[in-house]
């Protein structure tokens, strides 16, 4: 049975940074890409960073210098370093495991940005 479980979010003030978690279980992690999306109210799901199984990241334009996704194999957990948050990153955080043709999803994390 495959499981992704998502932790760290939270309330935060804005400037201030929250790190996600995704610990995966059932899945040969080192060899998925992982990817985090967000889903803010009334809007549609969208990407926020990926990392291959040979560790290169990519970001969406809105977090780039902000946000860091990292990935330990051995832990089978991808993170998500979020800094300078601002109230538009207010939004529930899935992680993503995909690698063809399986495609599974966490229950995503809230992340609340105000102050």
């Amino acid at each position: 049975q495959v499981q992704l479980v998502e932790s760290g979010g939270g309330l935060v003030q804005p400037g201030g940074s929250l790190r996600l978690s995704c610990a995966a279980s059932g899945i040969i992690f080192s060899a998925y890409t992982m990817h985090w999306y967000r889903q803010a109210p009334g809007k549609q799901r969208e990407l926020v960073a990926s990392i291959t199984t040979g560790g290169t990241a990519n970001y969406a334009d809105f977090v780039k210098g902000r946000f860091t996704i990292s990935r330990h194999n051995a832990e089978k957990t991808v993170y998500l370093q979020m800094n300078s948050l601002k109230p538009e990153d207010t939004a529930v955080y899935y992680c993503n495991a995909r690698r063809w043709p399986a495609n599974y999803w966490g229950q995503g994390t809230q992340v609340t940005v105000s102050s």
